[in-house]
This record gives C-alpha cells, structure tokens and sequence, in this order.
C-alpha cells in the first residue's frame, strides 16, 4: 500500500490548533491499526526555532537526534507513537538553505533558480523524506492561509496531491466559526472567506474543521458546506474543550476519522480509544484533589514557552490521580519579601530551564527557601545550575559562586562553559543537543523513579557544573545520583534529608506522554500530593 497523506492548513487566525488536529488525527489512525508519521513545515525564514524568542515562537522542542523544532513535535510525540527527527520539521530557511546550496554546487546546471519549480520541489522532496514505511502522512503547514510567506508551501502541497493522486492525499482546513454573544449566532463568513482564499491558490479543501465554543446545529453546518463546496458530513465541530486530551474523543464523536478512511480508499478498521477514554476521565475526574505547583521562570507570561511542561506536570497528576494546579510566578517579581507570599499556596515548586542572568537572583532565593523549608523541589536545566550555585554560596560558604553564563569573572565558576564551546559565538545549533546517556546511582531518588540505573534523555543546554567544586559540596551533603557513563558531565543531583530536592541537567518534559508520563514527573508529583497532606 502506497503511503497516504493528510495535509493540513489554517485560516482566519492562527493559535486555532493545527497541532493538537494533526495530533488528534494521528491517535484516531494510530487507534485504528495504522503507523502513522507527522511532519511540520514552517514558512519563516529562521533555519530553525533554536534563537527565537520564547515570547515570539513558545517552547522550543528538541528531538532525540538533537534538533531544535517546533512545539507542535512534542503535541505529535505525546499523542501519537511517532517519534521526531530532523526530517520531521522544515523551515522556509531551512528549505531555502539547501536549495541555496545546489545552486552554488552548480546542481541546477546554469538554470534560473526559482521558487517554481525548484522552492516547491525541495518541499516535496522534503515531505517524502520521511515516508517510507508508513502507512499515512500527517504534513502540518504552519502559518495561515493568505500569509504570503506561506504560499510556497501551499503550492507544493498542491502539485504533491496532482502527482499522488487523489485517493492517496486530502486536504484538511482548520478554520473559525465565532459565536457573537450580541447576537446570539454562529458566523460562518470567516470560513467562507478562508476557503475562498485556498481555493484562489488550487487547493479545494476535502474537509473542514471548524473550531467554536459549542457543538454546530446541522443547519450551520449545510450552509459552509454549500458555500464551501464540500459535503455536509466532512464538516467537522472542531469543539473547544476541557483538556487537549480530549480533542482526538470530539473529532472522532464528529466522525472524522471514518471520513478520512473513506476519502484515502483505507481498509475500514474497528478502533479502540478505551484507555484514552480512561485516560480522560482520569485527568477530568481525579479521586485525590489537587496539589498546586509553584514554576518560577523568566518566560511565564507566555505559558507556550513551557508547553511540554506543562503537559509533563499534567501526566504526573495523571499517575498519581491529582489535578495538578500550575501557579506561574515571575522570577524578576520576588524581591521586597514578595517570595514566601508567592509561594505560600504551592504544595511543590519547580525550576524550569532557560538562558540569560534576567530572573536568576529570584531563582536562587525560591530554591533556597524550598530547601530550609523541606518544599519539594525539581530543577530543569537552568533549575539544577541554580540549585548547585545556591549550595556553593550558602551551603559551602562560596559567597561569590556563580556561572560564567552570569558572570565571566566571578572566582568561583560553579557552572561553566562547555570547554570545546570556548570562543565559539555562533548562537544556532551550539550546545548539547538531543539523547545522553545517564548512569543512576543504586538507592537515589531518581533511580528509584526510574526503576533501573541506565536511561537517556535530551538535553539543550551550554553550560555544565564545574567538577573542581564537586568535592566540597559533596562533604556539605550534595549527592550526584546521575552522571554520562564516562563521568564527564553530572546530569541528576539530589539533597538526601530533604522531601524531594532533585535537580537534573536534561529536559525529561520532552519524553512525557498522558499515557506513560515521565518516572521524575510521577515521583515529584507523588512528592507535592504527600506534603499537601502533611500541612493538612
């Protein structure tokens, strides 16, 4: 069987959820008995996410083969069994970069290079990098139809469906349908005008997903079909919901799944989505309450800068049957004593990682105020370098520790710059990127989460604890439990006489999953739920 492909595409707005669609899609056909692939291909200019702003673009995703992506690869790993690599998200740099490189090759013999048939051509090539041995394609196109730097992308996907066939790729369009409160209706006109503008550029779309606050009457839904030129029943409630984990449930209540079956000419497969309703009704109805967890970062007035997360903190409360509550605290906002107040309510507080000196003064002191007062505490990344420079000055009597990220003359550099990193300046792609592996200590914390002593996580990070300190801290009650397994770089550190004080130099967020969350994630959870019940 040839591999069939689902192409998807926005309009009206962006933030509609294209990601959570083609995730969604992808646990329906994975439900279904298919192996299923997904991709995402982003029309900006940056080579990849890696410098952006988390302001700007959220979360940057890191692959298992090292790669800075987008955020909608964690949505894909987290739905589906897929597992992301390079090939699994291209950038309109990117996609210009090679196309620039066959040029200056002399690839294209002497011809005028352009963005058709050559730009278009690279896309296609690109998508079908990754087909092999799947039975269906999910292409995500980023952006919004009508954005001219999306146009490429369109174009390409059109020409791929003439070459493929059409039982062998559909297109999918996720748009708006607001409801106006003073009205009390449903509008249908920014639909209209959404599909207009994909068909001005070739592409009828096969079905609509229409994303609105409630359930759309059938009435509603014959109309966009009329106007829309598809059938009445490839409309599709795309419908706000509870948790995002609950949107593949409503798109397969719509029928969106036997639909796409049929358009693809795919055999007709009996589904199963029981454990994922289990699932659900466990995150909606937990039997043990609810702990709040405290994040003090420097990016949290934008929650899509720690999308997985928030998603990994989500799938502990799932193993230990709690709704976990997220407080999201400002780092720069906890001077003046403004700290025990803001960390009052939280039952765990967490470090996430991050880049730059803003915030980390806040960091420190949170830290040090979770380890006096015995708060469980996990630290991310920027949250273990903080941890070991907060001992180094108040555990170890080093006044001045700090990282040389912060300051290049402190005398005690506790964290430091990757050695083979010295003098390089270049900021895309330089850092300790993707899968490590990590040797646990027999008895710590971390490898009684883990439940065995060999694992590997992704990392994305340039700077490591400096192993000339170690000693010292050692002696004041510091414990290393996680090391490489040549014992160059400390990955896990952990207080013993404390609730739950672990810090890891790795992001486990990125290998979390609702249905398998994450060993460190179920234990600091499992942490917060017990001392909740202790201040009882």
């Amino acid at each position: 069987m040839p591999t069939k492909y689902i192409f998807i595409t926005g309009g009206v707005v962006s933030s509609l959820g294209k990601g959570l669609a083609a995730a969604s899609i992808g646990r329906l056909m994975e439900a279904r008995g298919f192996g299923v692939t997904l991709q995402k291909l982003d029309p900006y200019l940056n080579v990849d996410p890696g410098t952006m702003s988390p302001y700007q673009h959220g979360e940057v995703y890191v692959t298992e083969d090292g790669v800075e992506t987008d955020l909608d690869l964690g949505h894909y790993e987290r739905f589906t069994s897929s597992v992301s690599t390079r090939d699994h998200n291209f950038t309109s740099g990117r996609i210009y970069e090679q196309v620039i490189a066959k040029e200056r090759r002399g690839d294209y013999l002497g011809g005028t290079v352009q963005v058709i048939p050559h730009v278009t051509d690279e896309i296609k090539m690109s998508i079908r990098k990754i087909s092999k041995g799947v039975d269906i394609q999910i292409v995500e196109i980023g952006g919004t139809v009508g954005d001219i730097e999306s146009l490429p992308f369109l174009e390409a996907i059109r020409q791929f469906r003439l070459e493929v066939g059409r039982t062998d790729a559909v297109f999918v369009h996720l748009t708006l349908v607001p409801y106006i409160g003073a009205s009390g209706e449903l509008k249908t006109k920014p639909t209209q005008h959404s599909v207009r503008d994909l068909r001005a550029i070739g592409i009828q779309p096969d079905v609509l997903l229409c994303r609105t606050d409630r359930f759309i009457p059938k009435e509603i839904k014959k109309k966009i079909a009329l106007f829309c030129n598809v059938p009445e029943d490839a409309v599709i409630t795309a419908k706000d919901v509870e948790t995002i984990y609950e949107v593949p449930l409503v798109l397969a209540r719509e029928g969106l799944d036997a639909i796409l079956l049929k358009l693809l000419d795919l055999p007709y497969r009996d589904k199963n989505m029981d454990d994922w309703v289990r699932m659900v009704e466990k995150i909606k109805n937990p039997s043990g309450g609810e702990v709040a967890i405290g994040i003090v970062g420097k990016y949290v007035t934008y929650e899509d800068s720690y999308k997985s997360l928030n998603e990994a903190l989500s799938h502990g409360g799932i193993a230990n049957d709690v709704r976990v509550k997220l407080r999201w605290i400002e780092a720069d906002n906890l001077g003046d004593g403004q700290l025990a107040e803001a960390i009052a309510p939280c039952h765990g507080i967490l470090v996430p990682g991050g880049f730059g000196i803003r915030g980390v003064n806040g960091m420190l002191e949170t830290i040090r105020h979770a380890r006096e007062r015995k708060i469980p505490f996990f630290g991310i990344c920027l949250g273990l370098q903080c941890a070991i420079i907060e001992f180094a000055r108040n555990v170890c009597g080093l006044k001045d520790a700090d990282s040389a990220e912060f300051n290049p003359a402190t005398p005690h550099p506790v964290i430091y710059k990757l050695r083979e990193l010295e003098g390089v300046e270049r900021m895309g792609g330089n850092m300790r990127l993707g899968k490590w592996p990590c040797v646990l200590q027999k008895g710590s914390q971390a490898q009684q989460a883990y439940a065995r002593t060999d694992i590997s996580e992704r990392h994305r990070h340039r700077y490591e604890v400096n192993r000339e300190y170690l000693d010292a801290m050692l002696k004041k009650g510091l414990r290393v439990t996680g090391e490489t397994p040549d014992q160059r770089f400390v990955e896990i550190v952990e207080i013993p006489d404390h609730p739950y004080f672990l810090s890891c130099q790795f992001h486990p967020e990125f290998k979390s999953k609702p249905m398998l969350p994450h060993p460190l994630f179920r234990s600091f959870v499992g942490a917060c739920k017990q001392f909740r019940q202790t201040q009882r």
